[in-house]
């Protein structure tokens, strides 16, 4: 078998997902819950189509007889992510998803072990900040001998989609969180610290990102701190509902994404290296189908994975104008 489907197809960013999928000429079955869109979408890519819902375990195996690799772009993660992987996990399919919270990635660490005994992968995260930021934290872990400590930061800029808008107010009281002695603990919401992404410092907020695992997970390094500074409209306000889809092309063309991270040593030198790519929303598609390109053609490690830690530091600089410099590196200094 040799099938790709996208459950989610006609959202947002599940809709460009097919696209890319269909011009990479990928063999694509096209899912998720509602018949209308589906149906459309599937004429205008010459896709199949399948409509099934996620409480009914019977008919997502049903769906999965003849699929390979499932790619996840339905949100809320919380909601859907469990009986996807699952269903992944009973079937022999392997599962990629385009999550930002941290739901996927503790459930994929939960699921780890049946996953390798069934020979399913599950890589959450396979396009989007995890693969920006992980692929970013691998090139600058490389780069030192003995990393301690690590702290990354994403500048999101401009709008959100409605998709993200309603996931994200749905996790806004979630804790803080930082990855210590190799375990998540609390630290106070509201911290800041400044963060060059290569026109001067700016100040970047603390947030639990999945990074804080995938980071943790590929790289070893006992030490992560995540932020996040954003410009434009990223967070917005009021009648969620009423939001467009999400940005337009000409919006994400306008609205490039960046981030930086600073690696520690255990004597105090810090390396410092930043990443400049397009929009997170083009990103993402693009990212999510290359990796899914890479698994049918077989690069596959059953269990939990990353897209750094399966196909390199080097991934995300293969998707789209992505680049990864590095900054100065000082010795024996402290954050």
């Amino acid at each position: 078998m040799s099938k790709l489907m996208i459950y989610g197809a006609s959202c947002y960013s599940g809709c460009m997902a097919a696209e890319q999928a269909r011009a990479a000429n990928l063999t694509l079955v096209l899912a998720g819950r509602s018949q209308g869109p589906l149906a459309r979408l599937a004429e205008m890519l010459s896709a199949d189509h399948r409509v099934f819902n996620l409480s009914d375990n019977d008919a997502i195996d049903d769906a999965l007889a003849d699929v390979s690799v499932l790619l996840n772009c339905a949100g809320p993660y919380m909601d859907t992510a469990e009986p996807l992987m699952r269903a992944a996990i009973r079937g022999g399919v392997h599962y990629l998803d385009i999550a930002a919270k941290l739901d996927s990635y503790r459930l994929a660490g939960e699921l780890d072990d049946a996953a390798q005994a069934a020979g399913v992968m599950l890589l959450p995260g396979s396009g989007g900040s995890v693969a920006m930021l992980g692929c970013l934290a691998g090139h600058a872990v490389f780069r030192v001998g003995n990393p301690q400590k690590l702290a990354i930061a994403l500048h999101v800029a401009g709008s959100m989609s409605r998709g993200s808008a309603v996931s994200a107010n749905r996790n806004l009281v979630a804790e803080t969180l930082r990855l210590h002695r190799g375990r998540l603990v609390p630290r106070p919401a509201g911290e800041t610290v400044s963060f060059d992404f290569g026109e001067g410092a700016v100040p970047c907020f603390a947030v639990t990102l999945p990074d804080l695992i995938t980071i943790g997970r590929a790289t070893g390094i006992p030490e992560v701190e995540t932020y996040v500074h954003v410009s434009g409209a990223a967070f917005p306000e009021g009648d969620l509902a009423s939001l467009p889809d999400g940005p337009n092309a000409a919006e994400r063309d306008a609205n490039r994404y960046q981030a930086a991270v600073e690696v520690t040593t255990q004597d105090g030198t810090i390396v410092r290296s930043i990443l400049d790519t397009v929009n997170g929303y083009s990103f993402t598609p693009m990212a999510a189908v290359e990796s899914a390109r890479r698994v049918l053609a077989g690069e596959i490690c059953p269990g939990f994975q990353t897209p750094a830690g399966l196909f390199g530091a080097g991934f995300a600089e293969t998707i789209a104008d992505t680049r990864i410099v590095d900054i100065e590196t000082l010795e024996g200094s402290t954050r």
